[in-house]
């Protein structure tokens, strides 16, 4: 390996956009599986692997749902979100948001205030462990609509430890943001963050909706920003983030190839991008490998690098107080690794 993959492995990171249910390792689906007493199209981690490939988005979104419908007990999130920590905390990463779509659960007959339970004491086990920090973001998933949506908010009302923000995630194409815009002006008076997925499989449009009826801070995906000059120049303007996930958009054919990914040129105009694996276990992906792409297909250096962390950071919904002693850890952490001989 050479010295500039070393140093980039060591750079302190930050993850925005990654979901629980798809950070799931192999083996651990296959656990899944045997402890629910489940058929599933996979007996072996190489079969895992290998249903793991995508011919577009809609199939992925089925292969996610297989996925998701193995788990059969509350407390076996526990294990999914202490062991996608660990993951994350083995290439550095010392602050994660992690998705959570609970309305997936909830239909299969699981309990809410157990499996935030559940997550939660992952989410402490790794943080006693690994010394990684975790919040939580509800994927109210656009699929099941608003009204259910809107039932999505009350249980976070009564229940909402370490829940930071809300999203939308599922088939951007057939459930676009407009319908949701009750639900966000509600979450937003409960005081959550606003993120909503865009601009992954369907154009800049939907990205515009977000921002107009949801008022989002944050986009996960927009790889489609690039097409519309105007709505990068809006995006820059009020300081909207893009959530990007590189690995994931070339393996749901978002995009044709790591060379081709927008995420270099809206970084150069400006724009507050971050990186992130969204379903590294799907994906078969992580930090590292996201950071090592960004720099041998897209030319990304060690200090941009290191500013797409600090960008992370910073746009992150962490408290503030927190996030300034990160900050300065990371600088510290960050002129050591500079300072120690290593090419820049």
């Amino acid at each position: 390996m050479s010295n500039i993959e070393v140093l980039i492995k060591a750079l302190p990171k930050v993850e925005q956009h990654i979901h629980i249910v798809g950070a799931t390792r192999p083996d651990t689906l296959l656990w899944l599986v045997e402890e629910g007493g489940l058929k599933r199209p996979f007996k072996t981690v190489k079969d895992v692997r290998r249903y793991f490939r995508y011919n577009d988005f809609p199939h992925f979104i089925n292969v996610y749902k297989t996925v998701f419908k193995c788990i059969t007990r509350e407390d076996q999130f526990e294990r999914i979100t202490y062991e996608m920590l660990e993951d994350d905390a083995r290439c550095n990463v010392r602050y994660v948001e992690a998705s959570f779509s609970a309305p997936d659960h909830v239909r299969q007959g699981l309990d809410y205030p157990l499996l935030l339970d559940a997550i939660n004491r992952g989410v402490s086990q790794a943080q006693r462990d690994f010394n990684i920090l975790c919040n939580l973001r509800i994927d109210l998933v656009r699929n099941y609509g608003p009204n259910m949506a809107m039932q999505v908010l009350d249980w976070i009302e009564e229940k909402r430890e370490n829940v930071v923000s809300v999203d939308i995630g599922g088939s951007e194409e057939r459930f676009p943001p407009k319908p949701f815009g009750r639900v966000y002006q509600r979450a937003r008076e409960m005081g959550l963050h606003l993120v909503a997925h865009a601009g992954e499989a369907a154009g800049p449009e939907s990205i515009w909706d977000a921002i107009n009826y949801l008022n989002v801070e944050h986009i996960g995906h927009g790889v489609t920003a690039k097409q519309s000059p105007k709505l990068v120049s809006h995006l820059l303007q009020q300081g909207i983030v893009l959530e990007m996930c590189p690995t994931s958009n070339v393996k749901t054919g978002a995009v044709a190839s790591l060379s081709r990914h927008p995420i270099r040129e809206l970084f150069e105009k400006g724009v507050t991008v971050t990186v992130n694996t969204d379903d590294p276990s799907m994906f078969n992906t992580s930090m590292d490998n996201e950071y090592l792409q960004l720099h041998r297909h897209l030319g990304f250096t060690v200090p941009e690098l290191f500013q797409l962390t600090v960008s992370a950071l910073d746009s992150s919904f962490m408290g503030e107080t927190q996030k300034t002693q990160m900050r300065e850890s990371f600088v510290k952490d960050y002129q050591q690794l500079m300072d120690n001989g290593h090419e820049h």
